[in-house]
């Protein structure tokens, strides 16, 4: 089996430089206090938060996943560009090589911004790839954007 690619947008009322801060540069603390229910926690195991660095992320208690290790690739803050591997992982761990994941936040004409997304799932050897799990967490994941906009919108004074 080959590469399987996948691509996204979601809109947000949130502006680009706001959305790249909460959504990449605060991502561990943030994200781990607006939904509790699915992540636990997210630590870095080595580097300083720049290319290269490895981070865990644990999710909560009785979430299909366990945990995932991510290796940070490139991080752009000029261009709210940042891409990042998903480098091991429960419970894809004998039938992934990787994920590879970019995220590019761009300015919407509303004063808001487009948070596009493509995602590279390689697998191991000749295993199968399970398309419904892969589609199910990528929802997961354009569903966080939404959940960070309606924090953001309650909270506006966050992250100025």
């Amino acid at each position: 089996m080959g590469v399987l690619t996948y691509e996204a947008e979601v809109a947000t009322g949130i502006p680009p430089t706001k959305m790249f801060k909460v959504f990449v540069l605060d991502a561990d603390n943030i994200i781990p206090k607006i939904l509790p229910q699915a992540i636990k926690s997210i630590e870095i195991l080595e580097g300083n938060g720049g290319p290269g660095t490895i981070k865990k992320t644990t999710f909560a208690e009785g979430s299909e996943f366990k945990y995932v290790k991510n290796k940070i690739e490139a991080i752009d803050k000029d261009t709210f560009t940042y891409s990042y591997s998903s480098i091991e992982g429960e419970p894809w761990i004998d039938t992934l090589e990787k994920i590879y994941y970019e995220v590019k936040i761009v300015p919407s004409a509303d004063g808001g911004s487009i948070c596009k997304t493509t995602s590279k799932y390689y697998p191991k050897g000749d295993a199968e790839i399970n398309e419904a799990l892969i589609k199910a967490g990528e929802e997961k994941i354009m569903a966080m954007f939404k959940v960070i906009e309606a924090y953001l919108l309650a909270n506006p004074d966050a992250y100025n």
